[in-house]
């Protein structure tokens, strides 16, 4: 699966979110480490187990403040996240994804139900049934697997981003902007992000006057 799939089909129905999620996977020029391997370059305590691997990425993630160098860091984190290290789950994940596409939500509902069922710890699995339910106009159960989803992992920067599009919807502009001040945290160098974050700040401090 792309790296950047699971992001970029994360809340797909708000256009606020386009450009957070819509631009293909990036690769590092062959001849040049990524950002991560670069700061990992020199580290003889062997291979990373994934929970430390993730936390490298973000922490990489919040320390870099070029766009593009951002950009590369947020695939790689879309990558761990999406890969279960279940065969079976990642097969469920696919069918899931091919029933998403073809408009077969009860199909693709099925599927990722299954997916919560078996490892219900699996961050993605309740990340993407977010994605459909709110697809399909359930708010309420796509905020309650969003709220899931950020208990698991709390950084998981699509779903911090699909809360604060929704609460914008509803007309919460100060949670919102709550929301987004946390994304930022994880995400500084997102300017979307940065761009809805200054607009209601903006918004809500004309209110004020």
């Amino acid at each position: 699966m792309p790296a950047m799939r699971v992001f970029a089909l994360s809340y797909l129905a708000l256009p606020i979110l386009f450009a957070l999620t819509a631009s293909a996977p990036h690769a590092a020029p062959a001849d040049e480490p990524n950002p991560v391997e670069k700061q990992n370059q020199g580290n003889s305590s062997g291979t990373l187990s994934p929970k430390q691997q993730l936390d490298n990425l973000f922490t990489a993630l919040r320390r870099q403040r070029d766009p593009d160098q951002a950009s590369l860091i947020a695939d790689q984190i879309s990558a761990e996240l999406s890969d279960s290290g279940s065969a079976t789950i990642n097969l469920l994940m696919q069918w899931a994804d091919k029933a998403i596409q073809e408009k077969r939500n009860a199909a693709a509902m099925d599927y990722l139900d299954q997916v919560i069922s078996l490892k219900p710890d699996y961050v993605e699995g309740w990340n993407r049934r977010a994605t459909l339910n709110f697809a399909i106009g359930d708010y309420r159960k796509s905020m309650e697997d969003i709220n899931q989803v950020l208990r698991i992992e709390p950084r998981h920067f699509g779903a911090l981003a699909g809360m604060a599009a929704m609460l914008t919807e509803r007309g919460n502009d100060a949670q919102a902007l709550k929301i987004w001040d946390r994304f930022l945290e994880v995400y500084p160098a997102n300017r979307s992000a940065q761009e809805e974050a200054g607009k209601l700040s903006e918004k809500l401090a004309g209110s004020r006057t």
